[in-house]
């Protein structure tokens, strides 16, 4: 008998625990998860026309500190309506709402005479304190209604990368571009309510825990997008394009490391706030949707190849003629000139077209194409981004023609996108090895759980002495060549390269004159690399050569990023095998 009696007390015990359990958690979710929701809805003196409010999940910036800005959110306020036929004077109602909030006089008197509609709305998006401002006033015939719509604090800053919400074919909002596309998935609130099924919601929150982050509903975006520093880069890319008046100019600053990208944009750009006034044909991202032959930064993956598969060494010298003829085409240096006998250092120091072309030779091209698609060159990053495409390097595969290859050395005739660029060039500042370029670092769940992304580890291409004996002859570059050893870095080692490219024309060949692709990228400091960059513009005007356009920029980049990360010095360390 005791026995039957403890164990239907342990029974009844049971019950009442997990009852218990079940209020706790429900009042969990009453107060943290949907907190703000349920205040909003208490909010019963506004009328509202449907029966939940408009929700999303966030995007997050991360300040370096670890605090987290927001860079896609919810705003909260009205929707101001009329019912004309209540209206006992339109006019006065007009100026009175007038005063608050600012009204095209002939669209309001329009609305007011419908009186046959007993609802025309005649403002939206109307923030909080101007709607109550108007509920005060309290008018027979203006209606208030609680609404919530998305807000990008950021303005136009990283707007192709953070996208915008619109509607679809079916009449639903959903991600249209940018990690909002991306994301889609997790951003989404399914509908139903504020009263939906508990027991779902919370099976789902318990899924979210427990699976893999990458398939988690309903969550937050948290992004390694550091604000300061992209507001950084965007007065960067502006500075340029109004300078050079270019037709687009664009950059990406990451960790080499890791792939965490922690700013990124092309300019021009535009304002999601207010998209449907901006030009569509900016909405999307070209860091990933469109490719271009990037020009003489090639050369240091070109010399890298080379000096990884023993076909060349930095003593090594040859013969530099200022041009030669391949497959009945004319390969020249950039300015005609003949150099003699010279080392490999001066095909990078003085950005040698001929120089380029012979190391490609040295190497052969079953090794060259190899080692370039090892590199990413023609295929996807897996960047989180949509529509992203991959590089070409179709003209390497045409058999006979040794030329391509010969021009694929210095970035003529192969075409990546400007993400993929960045991966293959980050190997040199990776000990060799290229990284995943990312946005996102972690998924914060409605039910407070923040889990992190993996992307992968990191494939070794080059073998790390090779990206080690690369670097010092980038460092060379930048201490002796770039502004004629005006941009030696007294604290920091900086490796550094700057392309310029011919650009495409449509029917085939180039464009003539002086219409022209400039790139630029280094990382530093370049002993330990934190951060690499990726510069380019688009046909600036008025200039020839990429160290004129974007040098500036890149060490200003550069002051910038290691006095705001406190970045210790290298300088006094290094020493130049050379």
């Amino acid at each position: 008998m005791r026995h039957l009696f403890r164990s239907r007390l342990r029974i009844v015990f049971i019950l009442i625990l997990l009852f218990a359990l079940f209020l706790i958690v429900r009042l969990y979710f009453l107060q943290v998860v949907h907190g703000r929701d349920y205040a909003l809805a208490a909010q019963n003196q506004y009328v509202n026309t449907s029966d939940t409010l408009y929700d999303r999940g966030d995007i997050y910036f991360t300040r370096k500190d670890g605090t987290l800005i927001s860079a896609a959110t919810l705003a909260t306020g009205f929707l101001v309506a009329i019912d004309p036929e209540l209206l006992t004077n339109p006019e006065d109602t007009y100026q009175k709402i007038n005063a608050i909030l600012p009204l095209d006089h002939d669209a309001f008197m329009g609305h007011a005479n419908k009186t046959t509609d007993p609802y025309e709305v005649i403002a939206d998006q109307v923030p909080e304190d101007a709607g109550e401002k108007i509920s005060d006033l309290d008018i027979t015939g203006v209606i208030l209604v609680r609404e919530r719509w998305r807000s990008y604090p950021a303005g136009s800053e990283a707007a192709q990368t953070i996208g915008l919400v619109g509607y679809n074919d079916d009449n639903t909002l959903a991600g249209r571009y940018g990690l909002e596309r991306y994301y889609d998935d997790v951003l989404q609130r399914p509908g139903g309510g504020l009263f939906g099924n508990f027991f779902a919601e919370l099976f789902a929150n318990v899924g979210n825990t427990l699976g893999d982050a990458r398939e988690a509903k309903e969550g937050d975006v948290i992004t390694s997008i550091e604000p300061v520093v992209q507001q950084k880069l965007d007065d960067e890319l502006k500075d340029v394009q109004a300078k050079y008046a270019s037709q687009a100019t664009g950059g990406i600053i990451m960790d080499p490391a890791t792939g965490d990208i922690v700013a990124l944009d092309v300019n021009p750009s535009f304002d999601p706030n207010s998209f449907s006034t901006g030009n569509a044909n900016t909405f999307g991202n070209p860091l990933v949707e469109r490719r271009y032959e990037f020009g003489s930064i090639m050369k240091s993956l070109t010399m890298t190849t080379g000096i990884d598969t023993g076909a060349v060494t930095p003593q090594t010298t040859y013969n530099d003629t200022g041009c030669l003829t391949v497959n009945k085409s004319k390969i020249c240096n950039y300015d005609l000139r003949a150099r003699g006998v010279i080392p490999m250092q001066q095909i990078l120091s003085q950005s040698l077209n001929v120089g380029a072309s012979w190391v490609a030779t040295q190497v052969g091209h079953t090794r060259m194409l190899a080692y370039f698609k090892a590199l990413g060159m023609d295929t996807e990053t897996g960047i989180d981004l949509p529509s992203e495409i991959n590089g070409t390097l179709a003209n390497l595969t045409s058999p006979g023609l040794d030329v391509n290859y010969d021009t694929a050395s210095f970035g003529q005739g192969i075409a990546l996108t400007p993400v993929e660029m960045i991966r293959a060039l980050g190997a040199l500042a990776n000990h060799g090895a290229i990284v995943t370029p990312h946005l996102a670092t972690a998924i914060r769940l409605d039910n407070g759980v923040t889990r992190p992304l993996s992307w992968g580890t990191p494939t070794q291409v080059f073998q790390p002495s090779s990206a080690a004996t690369v670097t010092s002859m980038l460092i060379t570059v930048v201490d002796t060549a770039l502004l004629n050893g005006k941009a030696k870095n007294p604290d920091y080692t900086v490796a550094a390269k700057t392309g310029t490219a011919q650009i495409a024309a449509p029917g085939g060949g180039y464009y003539p004159g002086n219409i022209f692709f400039h790139s630029f990228f280094g990382y530093f400091p370049a002993t330990n690399p934190r951060f690499i960059i990726l510069l380019y513009t688009i046909r600036p005007q008025g200039v020839e050569y990429a160290s004129e356009t974007l040098t500036t920029s890149f060490l200003d980049l550069t002051h910038f990023l290691t006095n705001y990360y406190a970045i210790p010095p290298d300088r006094a360390t290094y020493e130049n095998p050379s």
